[in-house]
């Protein structure tokens, strides 16, 4: 099985490269390749994960389907058929993997999800139970 770590399409305007996606710049949207690059406290590892770029980018997708009744998000299109052709050559590698969005002004929030309570929130359970 294949692993993507890097996208180079060379006619397409790389915008930006983070620990785990590629972003190109196509004029007024933009298009965001998941890799199956691994980050382990902001050091990106050699070897990827296979498929991590394509579970990653399908549960993008699930959550922002569920959430655009309640905010609107970026989100045009994960389907390749739908993308413009300059994208649809790549295919192959794009597939299930990537997002046509619009370009947007981000709204910076980071969230951290445990599966057991830690810290402060821990003090406060043994304090009140709730």
């Amino acid at each position: 099985m294949d692993v993507v770590l890097n996208t180079e399409f060379n006619d397409l305007d790389l915008a930006a490269r983070g620990k785990v996606r590629d972003i190109y710049d196509l004029g007024d949207k933009l298009l965001i390749v998941t890799t199956d690059r691994i980050s382990a406290f902001d050091v990106i590892l050699p070897t990827g994960i296979p498929k991590k770029g394509y579970v990653l980018t399908q549960l993008s997708k699930f959550w922002f389907e569920q959430t655009k009744s309640i905010v609107k998000n970026h989100l045009i299109t994960t389907d390749i058929n739908e993308m413009p052709e300059e994208c649809r050559k790549y295919a192959d590698i794009l597939k299930g993997r990537s997002m046509l969005v619009e370009k947007a002004d981000p709204f910076p929030v980071e969230c951290v999800v445990r599966g057991y309570i830690t810290g402060s929130g821990w003090k406060d359970y043994l304090k009140t139970g709730k």
